[in-house]
């Protein structure tokens, strides 16, 4: 069932999350305002907010999965190294490309307005996923010893989760300059600042210690059901907290402690049902494990259809905003999932059959705009 370095039930869990993160932007973007306010919008509102939690877990997770045994490559600035590094790369390229307000650097210079700036340099998911694997690439390096870098990530996971309230109540533009202060908090609109997001990136490296020493021990059983267990305990802890045994002015900060815990069992509780459910399937192949496999291009790709003024100089978030019902919405995004299944099904066949020619396109596609880009 483990893939060499990684396992499936990881893939599993990102491929499902990157599926209802269509739905997500979908329903956010085009439902009607008045159907958001059923009482059942709630229970899917909290479902849907366990897609970041769960992209950003499984990012952590895996990368540190793909590391395990290449560390003396890395410490040598070997292939490897120069490999994870270009790909940390190209996911900060697709984040920000996101976010430019204008596709011509003539524009982004003539319009170069705080508003127009901090729209560029707004923190979304891709970002902080960026961010967090850079920092585990550097700490991968400096700490040869896997039990002192394990120890590191579970140090960061910490920090972040008790730094966070007081991160938060600070304008770090006062201080620093602005690109780098809307990586600390929402002040200026950034959607996933590092607190306390990168907890969740830390967390999922930490916990792969558990896994890695699972499998060596031929005890991945006995893994997973401490997953769902712990996961479980969180969850309900974290409810009880923040709902019930928490004074008022205590359940109240933000970012909360426990609005992490909470989540975080979830997605332990969930990794662990998808460890049993694979259990018996060795050969299992799904359409979910190529969505995760090219989750940069279906993250990117889907807010480009749904965001991007290119129908007739607007977006589909444009001419459709809170317009739809349920059904209509649903619709809208079956189409798009069918079709980012699709992209990622063709996309990494090539890159497995014909390696060369992926990476050529890649390369003219990236060139391409970056020349259209500049030249505008």
């Amino acid at each position: 069932m483990a893939a060499k370095n990684r396992a499936l039930f990881i893939d599993l869990l990102k491929g499902l999350a990157l599926v209802v993160m269509i739905e997500v932007h979908i329903f956010n973007s085009l439902l009607l305002p008045e159907i958001k306010q059923a009482w059942w919008f709630n229970y899917l509102h909290f479902i849907n907010g366990l897609v970041a939690p769960a992209f950003t877990f499984t990012s952590g997770m895996v990368f540190v999965l793909v590391l395990a045994k290449g560390v003396g490559d890395l410490r040598k600035f070997g292939k490897d190294f120069w490999k994870r590094l270009s790909r940390i790369g190209m996911v900060f390229l697709a984040a920000y490309s996101l976010h430019i307000p204008f596709f011509s650097l003539r524009k982004l210079l003539n319009n170069a307005t705080f508003a127009n700036l901090n729209s560029l340099f707004t923190v979304d998911v891709l970002q902080t996923i960026a961010s967090g694997l850079l920092v585990l690439l550097i700490a991968r390096m400096i700490f040869a010893n896997n039990k002192t870098f394990f120890n590191f990530s579970g140090v960061m996971t910490l920090i972040i989760l008790l730094l966070g309230p007081l991160a938060w109540k600070i304008d770090f533009s006062q201080h620093i300059p602005l690109f780098f202060a809307n990586y600390l908090n929402r002040m200026h609109h950034s959607q996933f600042p590092i607190f306390p997001w990168w907890g969740f990136i830390f967390s999922g490296a930490y916990i792969a210690k558990f896994y890695l020493q699972a499998r060596e021990n031929n005890a991945e059983e006995s893994f997973a059901k401490k997953l769902i267990i712990i996961g479980t305990a969180f969850f309900f802890s974290g409810v009880l907290m923040i709902n019930v045994l928490l004074p008022e002015n205590l359940a109240s900060i933000i970012p909360h402690p426990f609005f992490f815990i909470e989540r975080l069992g979830v997605i332990m509780a969930l990794l662990g049902g998808g460890w049993y459910f694979l259990r018996n399937k060795p050969n299992y192949n799904s359409i979910l494990l190529d969505v995760s496999r090219e989750s940069l291009l279906v993250y990117w790709l889907h807010l480009q259809l749904l965001y991007r003024d290119i129908f007739s100089g607007k977006s589909l978030a444009f001419i459709y905003d809170d317009k739809l019902n349920v059904l209509e919405a649903s619709i809208v995004t079956i189409i798009m999932v069918v079709l980012m299944m699709v992209v990622a099904k063709v996309w990494g066949t090539l890159k497995r059959e014909k390696p060369l020619w992926a990476r050529w396109i890649t390369i003219v596609i990236i060139g391409g705009a970056f020349l259209l880009f500049v030249t505008r």
